[in-house]
């Protein structure tokens, strides 16, 4: 009965996401469709990757007939912040969860699943993280499908209005954590502040926006890791 409590209550908990993913993919499809891929291919690109800007960036270098190896490198750089989420997350998985499970999971490790997921309290077990990922992977399916065969009803305005949604959806996340403890709102500070000077520097300013995540995250976590340590029994 607890594993059916928990797997809805990630259902639940997911579905916030799932409302925001609804509105990227739609852009996304409507982006893609404009470009002139089929649908089927726009719509195989959305079901094997469940990432927004890796997704974006990726999709437009093919529109613009860029090399396999400029593709691959643009969405490993960009990418490479969930390596680094992938990680983190690891710790905080039951310990009896096999390695296969794992890896099937990691498929659906994004930013904001990433970031419920931390927020729970204890271990994650994978029934609850499956039904925390699968209402966002049918959201952002469904948006793709859904703006790639009606890429055309709406005004080029309305659908970069749609961009917005994701990034208010994960302040909806975050502020939460952030009101209730200290740790996390300096850490949000520090990579805030962080990312501040790679955008206003010269010289730091021309990395790639995956390189800046990375070192960002790099950064903040391991300054969060050192002033505020948590002890192995409340992991």
């Amino acid at each position: 009965m607890q594993q059916k409590l928990t797997f809805f209550k990630g259902l639940k908990d997911g579905i916030p996401i799932c409302m925001g993913y609804l509105s990227v993919s739609f852009t996304f499809g409507m982006m893609a469709s404009k470009g002139g891929l089929p649908l089927w291919v726009i719509q195989l690109i959305s079901m094997t990757n469940l990432t927004s800007a890796g997704q974006f960036a990726g999709t437009a270098l093919v529109l613009a007939g860029g090399a396999y190896l400029e593709v691959a490198v643009t969405t490993l750089v960009i990418n490479l912040r969930y390596m680094l989420m992938s990680f983190s997350l690891s710790q905080k998985l039951d310990p009896e969860m096999p390695w296969w499970e794992r890896a099937l999971l990691a498929f659906g490790n994004t930013d904001e699943i990433f970031a419920v997921a931390m927020q729970q309290t204890g271990f994650v077990g994978g029934k609850y993280l499956l039904g925390l990922i699968t209402l966002p992977y049918i959201g952002w399916a469904t948006g793709t499908l859904l703006g790639a065969t009606a890429f055309g009803a709406l005004s080029a305005s309305a659908a970069s209005a749609l961009n917005i949604a994701i990034y208010g959806m994960f302040v909806a996340i975050i502020v939460p954590p952030m009101r209730k403890l200290r740790p996390v709102l300096f850490t949000v500070c520090v990579s805030a502040a962080i990312s501040c000077v790679f955008r206003f520097v010269p010289v730091l300013s021309k990395l790639s926006s995956g390189w800046v995540i990375i070192l960002c995250a790099t950064a903040a976590s391991a300054w969060a890791a050192i002033r505020y340590p948590v002890e192995k029994e409340d992991a």
